[in-house]
This record gives structure tokens, C-alpha cells and sequence, in this order.
């Protein structure tokens, strides 16, 4: 789907709307897929059927269905471009708590680049294709026409929101949309940086250290990463600080015996990145805790 160059106004004056909902019925009627952010511009926590995907829908948010709940779950999965579903009353709560709307890039046809500094900013310049620019409160967003897998620090300070992702939407931004080049394709073809060498020392301390895994079955592995998943992602405050305790929590049991995997670690990564938290802040709290536990 191809974002209009416009975006068509809900006919009539509606005063008694939350600001964020008359945004969002505007976006939804271009045909931008939308949903409500919290504070901290993160999406709204799954309910309680939807919680850990017990719904059995949306496994590890690869694809919006078949859960049917009316709720704002599922965090990018829930965005939508239905005016019954974005003004509907299961909706209504988190518009009145909502500080401003997300919409999801890839839905409507868009990659997002997301410049978090003057130096990314420069480095785009300098590098892509001239496009739609939209500023940030510390970057700019450069949205391009197509869509491509997401993924997070592609750069230093340079974050790809395409499929599966969610972008805060800040306006409708000046320039004409350009086609999404290869330049912007590339970036998402290599691993970040920071995620690989954080994965990779995370396995490291087994093979320095010699130690024999004391965990008897692979169940009991996997059940500690369930577990940690499920707490990350029921987290509704504080959830930078629930992120690290939980990663500090499944370090200090399987940190030093060699049985976590880049696999494992990814998954942690992939519900703390749902939550609202970056590649780096991950990468950050990941390294803060192994230095904790002095691994």
C-alpha cells in the first residue's frame, strides 16, 4: 500500500476527541495503519488473554493474526487503518491515556529511517537519496517509499522501522517521498554491531572458564527464558529498569556455564525491543549486567 501524498481530514469538527484519536482516524482514513503510544512512546501492554501470547495468535509478532482480540495488543500487530476498530470503545481507554500516535511503516508501504544524532543526519546526507523528511526531537525521520525488514542499529544512531516495526508518527514532514534505494536495503543485510558482540561474549565465559553445565535438561533452560520473556513484556512501568533485572536475573543462572545461545539472547532482545527499548539500550543493559556479575 502506497502512502498518499496528502492525508484526508475526518469530515467534520469532533472537539470532543482526544487529540492523539483525531490524528489517528486521519492517518487511518490515508491509509496508514495506526495504533495509540504510551508514555514513553511505547505501545500498550497486551491484556490479560493476550499476555505472553496465550492467544495463540501473532507468534513472536511475525503476523497480525488470527488472534481477534478488540484490544490494542500485540503492540505493531494491533495497528490498523479501521475507523470502527481506532475509535472503538475497546480502544477508548488507552486514547485517553495515549500521549501520541504510532503507525506501522510497513503496512503503509514506508521504511522509516530513524537518525537519532547530528552525526547520523550527516551521514545520510551525505550517503542517501534525497526524501520526505520529518524531524524528531533529536533527529530526523527519513521515510522512504517501499518496504523491507526492521532492524536497529544498522549504524551509530541509525535505526531501520519498516515490517514488523512501529514509528511515532510527528507530522507530515517536507520533501517528496523517494523510492526506498539499495543503500537503505543494505543496511538491514549485515547484523548490528553492538547486538552480535554483546551475543557473542555472552557465550564466551563457558569456553574461558572451562565449567560444566550444571542444568541437567534443556527444559529447564527454556522455561528460565520463557519466564524472563513473560516479565519483560508484562512490564506497564519502568520497563528500561525491569529490562536489566531480568537480563542481571537470567545471567547470574546461565551466564557462566555456556548455555545460552544467540538465539536465546535474541529473544530477550526482540521483547525488550517491543516494550519500546532500543538495540542499544538492550545492548547497554546486557553489558551492564555481565559486568554485575563480574562475567
Amino acid at each position: 500500500m502506497t502512502q498518499p501524498t496528502t492525508i484526508r481530514r475526518v469530515p467534520g469538527p469532533q472537539p470532543w476527541l482526544p487529540e492523539p484519536l483525531r490524528t489517528a482516524l486521519a492517518l487511518a482514513a490515508s491509509g496508514v495503519p495506526v495504533l495509540p503510544l504510551r508514555r514513553g512512546k511505547v505501545p500498550f501492554g497486551n491484556c490479560t488473554a493476550c499476555t505472553d501470547n496465550a492467544c495463540g495468535g501473532r507468534p513472536n509478532m511475525k503476523t497480525p493474526g488470527p488472534c481477534q482480540c478488540p484490544a490494542v495488543c500485540h503492540a505493531w500487530a494491533a495497528a490498523t487503518t479501521d475507523p470502527a476498530v481506532v475509535a472503538s470503545p475497546a480502544w477508548a481507554a488507552a486514547w485517553r491515556r495515549a500521549v501520541c500516535v504510532g503507525y506501522h511503516p510497513g503496512g503503509a508501504g514506508l521504511t522509516v529511517v530513524d537518525l537519532d544524532d547530528t552525526d547520523a543526519i550527516t551521514w545520510a546526507r551525505t550517503t542517501l537519496p534525497a526524501t520526505r523528511t520529518v524531524a524528531t526531537t533529536r533527529g530526523e525521520h527519513w521515510i522512504y517509499r517501499g518496504v523491507m525488514p526492521s532492524r536497529n542499529a544498522v549504524r551509530p544512531g541509525i535505526d531501520i522501522k519498516s515490517a514488523m516495526a512501529y514509528a511515532r508518527y510527528l507530522g507530515p514532514g517536507t520533501g517528496t517521498m523517494a523510492e526506498l534505494p539499495d543503500a537503505v536495503r543494505s543496511l538491514a543485510v549485515k547484523e548490528p554491531p553492538a547486538a552480535r558482540s554483546a551475543a557473542h561474549a555472552a557465550v564466551e565465559p563457558a569456553g574461558a572458564r572451562g565449567g560444566e553445565c550444571p542444568h541437567r535438561t534443556p527444559a529447564y533452560l527454556a522455561r528460565g527464558i520463557a519466564m524472563a520473556e513473560q516479565r519483560i513484556t508484562a512490564a506497564s512501568s519502568a520497563v528500561h529498569a525491569t529490562v536489566y533485572r531480568t537480563f542481571l536475573a537470567v545471567l547470574s543462572t546461565h551466564g557462566q556455564c555456556g548455555c545460552l545461545t544467540d538465539a536465546h539472547i535474541a529473544r530477550l532482545f526482540t521483547a525488550a525491543q517491543a516494550k519500546g527499548e532500543t538495540a542499544r539500550h538492550c545492548t547497554d543493559a546486557w553489558t551492564n549486567a555481565r559486568t554485575t556479575l563480574g562475567l
